[in-house]
């Protein structure tokens, strides 16, 4: 069996040895045998478990990869198969969403959407519908991304349609990665009738991101499938 050490396995991805020794123990990585003196001594299946490691955070983020390798190690490949699941699904709302942005687009200058009694939404049906929370609508009030009336009777807040596009249309192009002042910019644009010369650029860049997402994730798998062809402690 070939003996590594952490610099060896650091060196293949240009990180340090102490993220590598960090990794092991925050469960990432199998743990190390020890020398008599003390030192780790890291194996190819722990080469590659980072390699699987490092695609995993390549595709579905830090939080998820960490999730997804802890389950492993503590035999719970269920839980790490619900992780990837969940990180597929993600990524098919994007793509649906994206898909019904862009079929939208030709129609979002022309008029703006009816406002019927029965579209109303209070801050918290419209929070659930688009799966964050009040105090993120909020924010984007303050931005001027939405700008939502306030019920005469009860002072609270009150979505129109226009307003639920421009929450839809801010929740898409903030997964994107985009500031609020570039989202209040591109919901302006479209409000003023302005042209969407921003908006068809912001889906384009969230287009690439999502290929390139769904290639990592083609990475990830195939990563990820070797490990646990190493690994002598592979959940069942």
């Amino acid at each position: 069996m070939t003996t590594l050490r952490s610099a060896d396995l650091a060196r293949e991805h240009g990180i340090s040895p102490q993220a590598v020794r960090n990794y092991e123990r925050d469960g990432f990585l199998p743990p190390a045998e020890r020398t008599r003196s003390g030192y780790r001594i890291y194996t190819e299946t722990h080469a590659a478990a980072l390699r699987a490691y490092l695609a995993l955070v390549a595709a579905y983020g830090y939080s998820a990869a960490g999730r997804i390798m802890t389950a492993l190690h503590r035999d719970a490949l269920a839980d790490a198969l619900t992780a990837i699941d969940r990180g597929h699904g993600q990524v098919l709302r994007d793509r649906v969403t994206l898909d019904l942005v862009r079929k939208a687009v030709n129609h979002l200058t022309a008029e703006a959407p009816a406002d019927r009694a029965s579209d109303l939404r209070t801050i918290g049906e419209l929070a659930r519908h688009l799966g964050v929370t009040a105090a993120t609508l909020r924010n984007w009030e303050s931005a001027g991304i939405v700008v939502p009336t306030r019920d005469p009777a009860t002072g609270y807040r009150v979505y129109r349609a226009s307003d639920i596009r421009d929450a839809e249309l801010a929740h898409l192009l903030r997964r994107g990665g985009y500031p609020l002042e570039h989202i209040a910019t591109v919901v302006e644009q479209i409000r003023t009738a302005g042209g969407t010369d921003a908006l068809n650029h912001a889906l384009d860049d969230w287009q690439h991101k999502l290929t390139a997402q769904g290639l990592a994730m083609l990475t990830a798998a195939t990563r990820l499938s070797r490990y646990l062809d190493t690994w002598s402690g592979r959940p069942c």
